[in-house]
């Protein structure tokens, strides 16, 4: 295992770059092995959160009673984390797994097939690298990564290494959005010009969103590395708000934009066929919970996309996220001859926009289900599936809500900038 002085800033892209070109070294087994169609396929969890704990687990442990998956190794910035994850695997799966507090030494685990990322934002680019270099697939919670320009690399590293990257928006693991795609290019609602949708939800006056009763002089965990856990974010003294309530800090998360707003418009850009947009605008403020956060406790966005062939001349999409009111708008698509309305959990239907006739309807299959998406990344694997999100949209994704974010912080209206494959 590397020391904890490994991790100080001035080591830190040093030794992460050398740690890869090690890595390249491993065996021709590490490489995207053929799988067959029976075969145990293993995994490794690298960040032992809440939603880790709460939904990935429990997805893989019921893939790991279906001798589907194997879980290998466990990782986690705080040693003691990591080994619950391992007790509960063992208790609950039968599966002994490996546990590090440095997610290098679990991609040198040859038997490790793809890992499962669910560290904050912070970490996903360094670690989708290392893990494609070290030839594993990779499950990565959304967003993709942190900025637009860490995820056009990811985009970039796939495509070289032929790897399977799902990005965990497990909304597209619902069919309704392919399928809407297939009914707007047959031209059942005309030229598209405009969609919304929305991700409202209600917190109490007391205490906003992603904060948790914390005591502020709540010392550092014993076993907790810190210096490894902020990694390639700025280097500060303990905090333990910033540990645990890390999504209200842009050191280490985009907030509603990139925690929420990622799920809602990749259904947009997916039913649609959109890349990047042109220009996004983003609006809003900390209106309720002034305690500390950097990030909007209440924010919308509008997205200008530019023409895609045989569905649109140009269209804009408006994002709402009110955090202190949870009465929500319709998740709808509009076209010049019709509009595609979503259903949450049933599917979407067709109305003429005259008279509001439904003129054509789907029931979904599939769902927005962390345990589906797993299913999928597998099949993929396997070369019997496509990825229902591939790194391409999740980049898609990332960077128009992170687009949202710069505008808000810049008070401006961001432009993408193709040749720069950034935001100005």
């Amino acid at each position: 295992m590397l020391k904890r002085d490994d991790f100080s800033r001035r080591n830190f892209l040093k030794t992460t770059g050398a740690v890869a070109a090690g890595l390249s070294t491993l065996s021709a087994k590490s490489f995207g092995r053929v799988l067959g169609a029976n075969e145990r396929i293993n995994t490794a969890i690298l960040g032992c959160g809440h939603i880790t704990n709460v939904i990935h687990v429990p997805a893989l442990l019921s893939l790991v009673n279906e001798n589907k998956v194997g879980i290998i190794g466990v990782c986690d910035a705080q040693l003691s984390r990591a080994q619950a994850f391992r007790d509960r695997i063992q208790a609950e799966g039968g599966m002994t797994a490996e546990v590090s507090q440095d997610y290098r030494d679990i991609l040198k685990i040859e038997d490790v097939d793809y890992v499962t990322i669910g560290s904050p934002e912070h970490w996903h680019h360094r670690m989708i690298i290392d893990a494609l270099d070290a030839g594993k697939h990779v499950y990565v919670e959304k967003p993709v990564t942190h900025t637009s320009e860490e995820a056009v690399e990811v985009v970039a590293k796939a495509k070289r290494t032929g790897l399977k990257v799902q990005v965990g928006v497990q909304g597209m693991s619902d069919d309704s959005y392919a399928t809407a795609y297939e009914a707007i290019r047959e031209g059942k609602i005309g030229q598209v010009i405009h969609a919304q949708i929305e991700y409202c939800r209600f917190h109490g006056p007391e205490r906003g969103p992603w904060r948790r009763d914390i005591d502020p002089d709540m010392p550092k965990p014993e076993d907790l590395d810190w210096e490894a856990w902020l990694g390639p974010a700025p280097q500060r003294p303990w905090d333990p708000r910033r540990f645990v309530e890390w999504r209200n800090y842009r050191d280490y998360s985009g907030g509603i934009s990139t925690d929420l707003f990622v799920h809602r418009i990749t259904r947009i850009i997916r039913a649609c066929g959109l890349t990047v947009p042109i220009r996004v605008v983003g609006m809003g403020g900390i209106y309720v919970w002034p305690d500390g956060r950097e990030l909007p406790d209440n924010i919308e966005m509008i997205a200008e996309y530019g023409k895609v062939d045989g569905i649109t001349e140009g269209m804009t999409v408006h994002v709402l996220g009110t955090m202190a009111n949870r009465h929500g708008i319709e998740h709808v698509i509009r076209g010049t001859d019709g509009t595609l309305v979503f259903l949450p959990n049933v599917g979407w239907r067709i109305l003429e926009p005259r008279t509001n006739e439904v003129r054509a309807e789907h029931a979904r299959s599939g769902g927005e289900d962390i345990g589906l998406h797993h299913r999928n990344l597998l099949d993929a694997m396997r070369g019997e599936a496509e990825l229902n999100c591939p790194p391409e949209l999740g980049h898609y994704g990332l960077t128009a809500v992170a687009m949202a974010n710069q505008s808000w912080f810049q008070k401006k209206m961001m432009t993408w900038n193709d040749r720069l494959q950034k935001a100005v």
